[in-house]
């Protein structure tokens, strides 16, 4: 179960697990959620539940296929550190991406307690790029949890970004994503939001980059990290 991503920060995705249940703001308006249920009423095999938690065996050996190298964003319709999935299928996605070192790896959780909690047993190969999700000030404790894992990347994804994040603690921080919300009941962006962050990320060498405004709207420039442009 795999897919050309339109995801400007990668290009693939890779859905081992599928489904999850909300936990925050930023999960109000769930685009995997919506596409899951899409996906069910089309008949895809992989979404008869839904969007109930599901783990798909099959799935796993889809990466070992692909020859060239891909940079792969793992469970985009799902979270692979949500706590209705075993330990032991999430260390045979990272056995997986041990094991495929040709690709890079980027993964992203709302679940920082429980990653923190399961990080000291899992393998962190420097190909997999471990990243946090924060909406507003009220979420940036997930900051320090994904501090305290060991990948040997670590990114934020502050999107869909719905308030004010000022003063992140961005040592040890490799890579700020930026974004508004778009789709179905899509919620304002702020530009001060943007520029305040973006401001610590110039301040402190962090690359910084811009994904949408919401909507329709892009917006894209910036430096390099990686052979990719950023800001």
């Amino acid at each position: 179960m795999s897919l050309i991503s339109n995801i400007e920060w990668t290009e693939s995705t890779w859905n081992p697990t599928t489904g999850c249940t909300k936990i925050s703001p930023g999960c109000k308006n769930c685009y995997a959620e919506r596409f899951s249920y899409r996906l069910k009423a089309m008949g895809n095999p992989n979404y008869v539940n839904g969007f109930e938690i599901t783990t798909h065996e099959h799935a796993l050996i889809i990466p070992t296929k692909w020859k060239k190298p891909r940079n792969v964003f793992v469970n985009s319709m799902s979270d692979l550190f949500h706590e209705d999935l075993p330990v032991d299928f999430i260390r045979k996605v990272f056995d997986v991406m041990l094991n495929t070192d040709r690709h890079q790896y980027l993964i992203l959780t709302k679940r920082g307690k429980r990653l923190s909690e399961l990080s000291p047993s899992l393998p962190w190969p420097k190909n997999v790029w471990m990243g946090v999700s924060v909406e507003n000030d009220d979420y940036t404790f997930r900051i320090e949890r994904l501090k305290s894992c060991g990948a040997a990347i670590k990114f934020l994804s502050l999107e869909p970004l719905l308030g004010q994040i000022r003063n992140i603690d961005l040592d040890g921080i490799d890579w700020v994503i930026v974004g508004g919300e778009s789709g179905p009941g899509a919620r304002p962006i702020d530009e001060s939001w943007v520029t305040t962050i973006k401001d610590e990320c110039v301040a402190t060498g962090t690359p910084f980059f811009f994904q949408t405004v919401g909507g329709k709207n892009k917006k894209r420039s910036g430096r390099t990290l990686g052979g990719r442009t950023y800001y």
